[in-house]
C-alpha cells in the first residue's frame, strides 16, 4: 500500500481590515474563518497585518507628519497581544472551522508601549495557539513602527499534513529564508501580503505572482498567497487627497491573491481588487513528483559546498541577577539563568510564544559561584 499523501483544501482570504479597529477586524476575521471552514478549507490564510491593519499610510504621508503619527499611535492602541482576547477568539473560530489558520497581526508585547512586531499567528484545528512568526526584517515604511523578529519564531510548524510554513511580504523572496524552510520540508507555505505596495513601485499583484511561483519552484511546496485590499472607510481615514484616492481606487493597485502548485503553475487566481475567498485542492503528492527532479535541500544540492546555519535563540537586552525585590513590569520571566538556545524540534515551536514560556537553564558552575558570592555580599 505504501504511504498516502492527502489532498488538502486551502483558502486564501482577500479582505480589507476594519481599519485600525482591533475588535472589528477580529470579528470580521472570525466570520471569514468560519465561512472558509464551512466550505471545507483545512488551511486558511489571511493578509499581512489584517488585525488591525498594515501601516500603509507611509506610502502616502511623510513619516513625521501629524497624520502619520496619529495613525501610528492608533495602530499601537489596536495591536494584538499574544496570547490575548483576540487570539482566544481566533482559536475558537479555527476550532469551529476545523482548520489551521494563519492570521496577520500587528503585535505588541504584554505590558509594554511603543514597540510592535509584524506577525503571523498560527492556530490549530483543535483551537490551540500553535505559535507565531515575527517578520525578520521590516520593509520600507514598516521600519518606522515595527521591529524585526529573531530566529526563535522562524521555522516550519508541524501539522497533520506535514510541515507547513509562512513568511510575510518581502521575506518571501529572501533566498536564505526560502532555503531554510525548504530544508525543513515545508509542504504548504502561506504568504501574507499588505493592502497595497508603495505608489512608486510596481503593483503588488505583479510581485505576488512572481514570488509565489518562484517559492514553489525552489521549495516544491504549495503556496497560498493572501493579499489585503482597501475599502472606502480606509481610503477616507488615510486622508490621501485626490491623487492618493485615484491610486487606491485603481483595481490594479491592490489584491492579487493566488494559489500556486509545486510545479509553479497558478491553479487559483489571481484575484482582482475585490474581497473574497480563493480556494484550491492541494494534492501533496505533486510535491513528490517535483522533488524527484530538484530537491534543493536533498539530492539536488552539494552540502560539502553549500551550508546554512540558523540561530534559533533570541537575545536578551535586560536581565536581573541577585535581586530579592519584585521584578520590574514585564520582567517576571527574568531569573538567574540563560535562555535555552537549543533549536526546537521541527514544528514544536516551544520558543515561539512568550519569553516566560521558554525553558531556562541553570547558570554554568563558575557563573553560579560568582552569583552566590555577589548575593552573600
Amino acid at each position: 500500500m505504501g504511504d498516502k499523501y492527502p489532498v488538502v483544501k486551502v483558502a486564501a482570504v482577500q479582505a480589507a481590515s476594519v481599519f485600525l479597529d482591533r475588535e472589528g477586524s477580529t470579528e470580521k476575521a472570525c466570520r471569514l474563518i468560519r465561512e472558509a471552514g464551512s466550505n471545507g478549507a483545512r488551511l486558511i490564510a489571511f493578509p499581512e497585518g489584517f488585525i488591525p491593519t498594515h501601516p500603509v499610510w507611509y506610502h502616502h504621508h511623510v513619516a513625521t507628519s501629524a497624520i502619520a503619527n496619529k495613525l501610528a499611535v492608533e495602530l499601537f492602541k489596536n495591536s494584538v497581544e499574544i496570547p490575548g482576547p483576540e487570539t482566544e477568539a481566533l482559536c475558537a473560530a479555527a476550532r469551529d472551522a476545523n482548520a489551521y489558520v494563519v492570521m496577520g497581526v500587528c503585535e505588541k508585547l504584554p505590558q509594554t508601549i511603543g514597540t510592535m512586531f509584524n506577525t503571523q499567528v498560527w492556530m490549530g484545528p483543535d483551537g490551540t495557539l500553535l505559535g507565531k512568526h515575527q517578520k525578520i526584517m521590516p520593509t520600507v515604511g514598516e521600519r518606522l513602527v515595527h521591529t524585526g523578529g529573531f530566529g526563535d519564531t522562524f521555522g516550519a510548524f508541524q501539522t497533520e499534513f506535514g510541515p507547513a510554513s509562512g513568511l510575510i511580504c518581502g521575506e518571501n523572496s529572501n533566498p536564505l529564508a526560502i532555503f531554510a524552510l525548504t530544508a525543513e520540508g515545508s509542504r504548504l507555505h502561506v504568504m501574507s501580503w499588505p493592502n497595497h505596495f508603495p505608489t512608486s513601485g510596481d503593483p503588488m499583484r505583479n510581485r505576488v505572482s512572481i514570488d509565489s511561483q518562484a517559492f514553489a519552484q525552489m521549495s516544491k511546496a504549495w503556496v497560498i498567497s493572501a493579499c489585503g485590499t482597501v475599502d472606502e472607510d480606509m481610503i477616507r481615514k488615510l486622508e490621501v487627497g485626490p491623487e492618493g484616492e485615484k491610486f487606491l481606487r485603481n483595481p490594479d493597485c491592490c489584491g492579487g491573491s493566488v494559489i500556486v502548485a509545486p510545479n509553479s503553475r497558478i491553479v487559483a487566481g489571481p484575484m482582482g481588487a475585490e474581497e473574497g475567498i480563493l480556494y484550491a485542492e492541494c494534492n501533496l503528492e505533486v510535491g513528490i513528483n517535483m522533488k524527484l527532479r530538484h530537491d534543493f535541500a536533498g539530492h539536488y544540492n552539494r552540502p560539502d559546498i553549500f551550508q546554512l546555519h540558523i540561530n534559533r535563540s533570541a537575545p536578551r537586552i535586560y536581565t536581573v541577577y541577585g535581586s530579592n525585590e519584585a521584578p520590574a513590569l514585564g520582567t517576571a520571566d527574568v531569573v538567574p539563568g540563560i535562555v535555552d538556545a537549543t533549536p526546537p524540534a521541527l514544528g514544536s515551536r516551544d520558543s515561539a510564544l512568550l519569553p516566560e514560556e521558554r525553558p531556562v537553564q541553570p547558570l554554568p558552575d563558575a557563573a553560579a559561584a560568582d552569583f552566590e558570592r555577589v548575593k552573600q555580599k
